[in-house]
């Protein structure tokens, strides 16, 4: 028998602990050898959990029992989350996590250390809980150069756009529908503000390119400023808004790295991707489009992923996998300000629709309007052609010099 740990004893914790009973038989067969629960690292009682002789509020019984070979570290946060994780590294254990934000800011140092000891230090449940979207990119599209990814990677603000979307609800309205429904914390700003999804790009960037990309070079942007007008206006062009994480190698080899709320095309496959699901494209040179689907987060689809490492590590006993990536720099990553892309914009003023058109046609690129019903008089919403990011900034600048009030910029994919 292979000994593991589970450190966090939350929603995703107890799924594991639950996984791995629940299908101990299943999986002894697959293994070929069974796995059991030495400990449960928690700070809080379980009185009433039937797994209570596991618990222990000891690290350091984890750390310093040699029977125990992996280790889930389901706690969240960097603290103590990294220094326990580097410490286990350290001593000969494997490491498996769910743990975003951990992986997003010390991943490339995690993994040296994996590396540097003759262990693992596997995620894959830290991206899209419990679709398979690491292994897949680590092995099964190894072959490919992977041209772009481009995902729907957090289902509390796909929920939130869903509702707009189908039943015409206010952004805040839909927020607190998604608080109420406990898939929105209290304080949603790490989802709503697109910090959640940045990790995550952050991450598959890093394992794609080779290079860590840290999340602090993600340009960011959430869906707080999304309106129904948006939304209408996006529904007359012929697609919806997505809040959508996109890295893509460029020409230069630098990274055109972001995540933003942005118009994709009704023919998109990930137009439909609604309510709490994700759905990560992967456009790789041999295979062309391919799209991972399901629940991004939750107890059981996460806990699933978390076990599958766990599984894959005991598998992989005194030998490591294949999963790496250098440090990194911000210079891998192109200056958001010099990408190029096309915008919708919509602008209002006390003027008539073929002054601001024309306006829009000196200042900007490829200007095509966008009609829908039920508009003011005085607003007018259009596309543009590709354009530097700095470009449509100072275009926008202008117009509000000239008198127009610029309301909302929202970049438009092709995908």
């Amino acid at each position: 028998m292979v000994q593991a740990a589970v450190m966090g004893y939350g929603v995703v914790g107890s799924g594991v602990v639950e996984v791995l009973m629940e299908h101990k038989d299943s999986i002894a067969r697959r293994t070929k050898e069974e796995i059991g629960i030495k400990y449960i690292l928690d700070i809080r009682d379980f009185p009433d959990s039937p797994f209570q002789d596991k618990f222990t509020k000891s690290f350091e019984d984890i750390l310093n029992d040699d029977e125990v070979k992996v280790v889930a570290e389901v706690m969240g946060g960097v603290n103590p989350a990294y220094d326990f994780t580097k410490r286990l590294l350290e001593s000969g254990k494997s490491v498996v996590t769910s743990n975003k934000e951990l992986v997003a800011t010390k991943g490339a140092e995690l993994l040296r250390i994996a590396k540097e000891h003759n262990v693992n230090y596997l995620f894959e449940a830290s991206v899209g809980g419990g679709i398979p979207i690491i292994r897949p990119l680590s092995q099964c599209l190894a072959a490919n150069d992977v041209i772009e990814i481009a995902g729907i990677l957090n289902g509390t603000t796909n929920f939130i756009l869903t509702k707009m979307i189908r039943e015409n609800m206010s952004f805040e309205d839909a927020l607190a529908m998604a608080q109420k429904l406990g898939y929105a914390e209290r304080n949603p700003a790490a989802d709503v503000e697109g910090h959640d999804a940045g990790r995550k790009i952050s991450i598959l960037a890093s394992l794609v390119y080779g290079k860590h990309v840290y999340p602090q070079y993600v340009h960011t942007q959430g869906i707080t400023k999304i309106t129904l007008d948006d939304v209408r206006y996006a529904s007359a062009w012929g697609g919806v808004i997505k809040l959508i994480g996109q890295v893509k190698r460029l020409d230069d080899d630098t990274l055109d790295i972001t995540v933003e709320p942005m118009f994709i095309s009704r023919d998109s496959q990930l137009a439909n991707v609604d309510d709490v699901f994700n759905g990560i494209l992967v456009r790789g040179d041999s295979t062309g489009d391919v799209v991972f689907y399901g629940k991004g987060a939750g107890k059981l689809p996460t806990a699933s992923a978390v076990a599958a490492d766990i599984i894959d590590c005991v598998k992989h006993l005194n030998k490591r996998k294949y999963l790496d990536w250098a440090d990194g720099d911000e210079s891998i990553v192109k200056p958001y300000e010099e990408t190029v892309y096309p915008v919708y914009i919509r602008v209002s003023a006390d003027c008539d629709k073929k002054q601001l058109f024309d306006k829009a046609a000196e200042l900007f690129t490829d200007v095509k309007e966008i009609v829908r019903s039920g508009s003011d008089n005085n607003e007018f919403a259009f596309t543009t052609g590709d354009m530097k990011a700095a470009d449509i900034e100072k275009a926008a600048a202008s117009f509000e010099e000239w008198g127009a009030k610029v309301v909302s910029k929202i970049r438009i994919a092709d995908l």
